[in-house]
């Protein structure tokens, strides 16, 4: 069955690249935002708000693509019950890496399969980092270092790089910091025939 990616995520298809899974990327065109605000007005928990995104980027894709298998995926960052959305300038990234320096945070990473329009499968993941305190020299440097990529994050970090500095402690799957629950995916993958058992 041939597989699709409901994201313009870079790392998302690098990690299904470098697993082996032989998909096509057709990101979804949604108001994240938007939609993101109308579930936190009803209430919806940190974990509820990414699968309400996985699925509506999966199925959305999937409605137009018969016999086409969708993912959709989504990660939010939430601080001590705020739901903290990706920075727009390097100022807003600079003010939210202070409030985040010494404390913990949850990254939960959503991915949802869907079919004929309709959601087959659902995984949530959820990852505790602790930030270190790190020094202001310490921030500058790294802010200077890693510019307008920070931007890219919803936490103004990749931990596959120069943001692994910024922790002293993670717990959880590194996929899913990463922003993909990798291992159950695929398990799903092989269920659904895209990957050989």
């Amino acid at each position: 069955m041939k597989l699709l990616l409901a994201s313009a995520s870079v790392s998302r298809a690098r990690m299904l690249q470098h697993a082996g899974v032989d998909f096509d990327v057709v990101p979804a065109r949604v108001d994240e935002d938007a939609i993101k605000d109308s579930l936190l007005a009803e209430k919806a928990d940190p974990a509820a708000v990414a699968d309400a995104l996985a699925e509506l980027k999966a199925v959305k894709v999937s409605a137009s693509r018969e016999g086409v298998l969708v993912l959709g995926a989504d990660q939010v960052l939430n601080f001590e019950g705020e739901l903290i959305s990706k920075c727009q300038t390097l100022e807003e990234a600079r003010a939210l890496l202070m409030r985040l320096r010494g404390n913990s945070h949850e990254l939960i990473s959503a991915a949802v399969l869907a079919l004929n329009g309709a959601p087959t499968w659902r995984f949530v993941g959820c990852a505790r980092l602790w930030m270190r305190a790190f020094s202001d020299d310490f921030l500058e440097d790294y802010i200077a270092q890693e510019g307008e990529n920070l931007l890219m994050g919803v936490g103004c970090y990749k931990l596959e790089g120069l943001g692994a500095q910024l922790f002293e402690r993670v717990d959880g799957d590194t996929f899913t910091i990463l922003g993909l629950p990798l291992f159950p995916l695929l398990s799903a993958l092989r269920e659904q025939g895209v990957l050989s058992r």
